[in-house]
């Protein structure tokens, strides 16, 4: 049974001081043997870690007693070996970049669909109102290779950086229709959402991103695997590294 425990998370919310933040929490994270990537800005917080169970746990449980990180939910898988090769605890200017300074989640998210109520939209082929669902991966073209929603918009962007001036490209296509923002874990879903709504379009972003739907629904509307930036190159639907990796 794969014995090492694998976290992804991610919050919104106020920093004033990440710098701070970032020697207490290289020093926890160190002392208990975990690998990964945390990115700290006052934005928030986005962390990638693997280690022992009991130690990720209660990394997680000290980080969540600080008020700012409190309502911090991670997702989980597990693997046979940690697949990262050390600790990396960095200060960005954003934890995704997207260089909209005007998009600001820690001051309010976008309104979120559930793994749940998404299924129900896009098994009866329309949401609760009978209006058209369109989903957007805002993922990098790369990514969208390894495997995507069936009939998923994939505007072929290198960068998240593109992601603002390829919906504007696109704006034809969304309008009239709910649209539905997807990513792997969710935050860069969270910013496209408040993008598109402030440019006018009915977005809403996938609660918990790819990973959370393969938890909550498998491998329904979906094709192919899910690419995580780590060792283990790729997740299929039931969260296992991809056969190969």
């Amino acid at each position: 049974m794969a014995s090492v425990l694998n976290v992804s998370a991610y919050l919104f919310t106020r920093i004033d001081d990440p710098a701070s933040v970032r020697t207490v929490l290289r020093e926890r994270a160190g002392g208990a043997g975990l690998r990964g990537t945390i990115l700290l800005a006052e934005e928030g917080i986005n962390l990638f870690l693997a280690g022992a169970e009991g130690a990720v746990r209660g990394f997680l449980s000290e980080l969540r007693a600080d008020e700012r990180f409190a309502t911090l939910r991670a997702k989980e898988s597990w693997s046979d070996a940690v697949p990262f090769g050390k600790l990396l605890v960095k200060v960005k200017r954003e934890i995704i970049r997207m260089d909209r300074p005007e998009v600001r989640p820690q001051d309010g998210r976008a309104p979120a669909v559930t793994p749940d109520t998404l299924r129900r939209w896009l098994d009866r082929g329309a949401d609760d109102e009978g209006r058209e669902v369109v989903l957007v991966d805002t993922r990098n073209a790369f990514e969208v290779d390894y495997g995507t929603f069936a009939g998923a918009k994939d505007w072929r962007i290198d960068r998240f950086t593109q992601f603002p001036d390829a919906a504007d490209s696109h704006r034809s296509e969304l309008e009239g229709k709910t649209v539905v923002s997807f990513c792997t874990g969710g935050i860069r879903c969270e910013k496209a959402a408040l993008h598109l709504r402030a440019e006018g379009v009915e977005a809403y972003q996938l609660e918990g991103g790819i990973l959370g739907w393969f938890e909550a629904q498998g491998d329904a509307h979906w094709n192919g695997d899910c690419f995580v930036f780590d060792g283990r190159e790729a997740l299929d639907p039931a969260l296992a590294a991809r056969v190969g990796a």
